[in-house]
């Protein structure tokens, strides 16, 4: 009996280990492409400030318009200024919080063990199979493919062929699993993966500048947000952004050295 008390106490101290987790420090809502950067950048800012960030990952028009529907975030980063420019005609942004964070590049790229090589966009048109893009209606990563594929005078041709993904991650696994021979997406996303190549890096004087505003939402700025915004600038961050593909800018909102 004394040995069925004892398990039952140490079953109990268990569960009692076991609770609800405290609510994060700091919730983001940000663009797909952002995710792997983040999660990195997340961990290194709760192992120097002990502050806990979760983070929400999709297209960046899809989290615009949770958070005018009134969805909790502490901080957003958008993928296109677009959406960012919503929020702040609705009053949605925290005073003199936003900037411009980052930039990006396009690439074509295609699966792994791909024998396939561009020299131009127009080298899409002559080929065969589906192509995976960022849904051009909504999504920026198929904004700016659109904007490419337009000033490269391909689109019509092309554009029967495009598989429309819901945000550019999306797209990038299309192509990894093999089910499209090649897709456009960011220069980010090509870097962070091992499954695709890259075939052909798009000229950044074909679209709009791929730029990622970022602020902290209406009402949530705390010590741990803004701590949060001040190390995405940090030395530490910009390391993990570079590695990840992405241009860092300055707070004038240019590129960064």
């Amino acid at each position: 009996m004394r040995g069925r008390r004892v398990a039952l106490a140490a079953l109990l101290l268990t569960w009692s280990g076991c609770g609800p987790q405290a609510p994060p420090d700091v919730t983001v809502y940000a663009a797909a492409s952002l995710g792997p950067a983040l999660d990195e950048i997340a961990r290194e800012f709760r192992r120097e400030t002990g502050k806990r960030v979760v983070a929400d990952y999709a297209s960046s028009s899809v989290l615009a318009r949770r958070l005018l529907a009134g969805a909790p975030a502490d901080v957003f980063l958008s993928a296109h200024p677009r959406w960012m420019d919503r929020l702040e005609s609705e009053r949605r942004l925290e005073f003199a919080t936003r900037s411009d964070l980052l930039g990006n590049g396009l690439v074509v790229v295609g699966p792994t063990g791909s024998g396939r090589t561009l020299s131009a966009l127009e080298d899409l048109a002559g080929g065969e199979g589906r192509i995976a893009v960022g849904d051009p209606d909504h999504v920026p990563a198929g904004v700016y493919a659109k904007e490419a594929l337009i000033a490269a005078n391909v689109w019509e041709r092309v554009a029967p062929r495009l598989i429309p993904a819901g945000d550019v991650r999306a797209a990038l696994m299309l192509v990894e699993r093999g089910e499209c021979v090649a897709g456009i997406v960011y220069r980010s996303d090509a870097a962070s993966s091992d499954r695709v190549r890259t075939l052909y890096e798009i000229p950044d004087d074909l679209h709009e500048p791929i730029v990622y505003p970022v602020a902290i939402l209406r009402g949530h700025s705390t010590p741990a947000s803004s701590a949060y915004l001040e190390f995405l600038r940090s030395d530490v961050a910009r390391e993990v952004f570079r590695r990840y593909g992405f241009t860092v800018r300055s707070r004038a909102g240019v590129a960064a050295g």
